[in-house]
């Protein structure tokens, strides 16, 4: 799978539980903390991919501002969302009022980079990356994703393990 396509797999499975979490009422405990579960890793896997890899890559490319301008946006968008929206929505009670907010507000961010990058810079990464540096980079990163997820799966273990001692 190249890289692109890998990125538009994660996007629309994200975008899917995204949809699933903001649908839920807030009698839907479990359902709410599985799935909130679901979107950290999934966030955090695809973000940290995008930020070692993809974006790198494109930005050794790119040729000119407007390419540094795409990068710096992507970016200052994973830092709004993964650094500050997520966390706020992770402590918040699943059963609260608030945690609807607050998923919406993820939802609509994600939504919003997802299709920046759709529309911007993942056409703008066709013409700047061979087809064999895309399927190159989409390896690399299948590789490092499956690492991450593993490992942010095996954290949450240690934790709710620690935490029930």
């Amino acid at each position: 799978m190249d890289a692109i396509a890998l990125l538009k797999k994660d996007h629309d499975t994200v975008e899917a539980m995204l949809d699933e979490l903001a649908q839920s009422s807030s009698r839907a405990v479990k359902k709410r903390t599985e799935l909130l579960d679901k979107i950290r890793v999934e966030l955090k896997a695809h973000t940290t991919i995008e930020e070692e890899i993809f974006y790198p890559a494109f930005k050794a490319k790119g040729d000119g501002s407007d390419d540094a301008k795409m990068y710096f946006e992507a970016l200052e968008e994973h830092r709004a969302a993964g650094d500050l929206v997520l966390p706020d929505l992770l402590a918040t009670q699943v059963d609260s009022e608030k945690f609807s907010g607050r998923a919406k507000v993820l939802k609509e961010l994600v939504q919003h980079h997802a299709d920046e990058e759709e529309k911007e810079m993942f056409p703008r990464a066709k013409k700047l990356l061979s087809k064999s540096e895309l399927t190159a980079l989409g390896e690399q990163m299948e590789s490092r994703k499956a690492e991450l997820v593993k490992q942010l799966k095996q954290a949450k273990l240690e934790k709710s393990a620690a935490a029930a001692k």
